[in-house]
């Protein structure tokens, strides 16, 4: 039976991202992400409910994680669900859901350390005038085939 796990989520931090080292020196940071949805409901009244989220990263992209993210800032996470269970110090045996990270993206145009205007946004760049549509002038009846 084949099967996926795949996780796309867009949110806010909860908490600035906390780094550590696993005995082979690689990073591994985590996070709380905080994900709102807003909705309608049925007397026409707006609400929000807001799923909070684990999260993990190794390696060096997990260092720019730690380096570029604070609380309340806007992130991407592309990644996999991961079950953790363990055994509580008062013997009780404990589990956790979170998000193994495999890959994320800046979202926004806040500051971020080491840009001191903060990340702007650049208009597309658009194609130059003098090249032609690849099948001749717009409104062409011309079939190309």
């Amino acid at each position: 039976m084949a099967s996926l796990n795949k996780v796309l989520l867009m949110g806010n931090m909860t908490r600035d991202p906390q780094m550590s080292y696993l005995p082979s020196q690689t990073a591994v940071v985590e996070f709380g992400l905080a994900i709102t949805r807003k909705f309608k409901k049925q007397d026409g009244s707006w609400a929000e409910d807001t799923c909070f989220v684990d999260c993990q990263m190794f390696g060096k992209r997990a260092e720019t994680i730690q380096k570029y993210f604070k609380k309340g800032e806007p992130i991407f996470v592309e990644g996999r669900l991961k079950f953790d269970s363990w055994q509580g110090q008062d013997g009780t045996k404990r589990t956790k859901l979170r998000v193994f990270v495999e890959n994320f993206e800046f979202v926004g145009g806040g500051k971020r350390a080491g840009s001191p205007g903060g990340v702007q946004d650049v208009a597309p760049e658009a194609p130059p005038a003098d090249i032609e549509p690849p099948f001749g002038p717009a409104g062409d009846d011309e079939i190309p085939f």
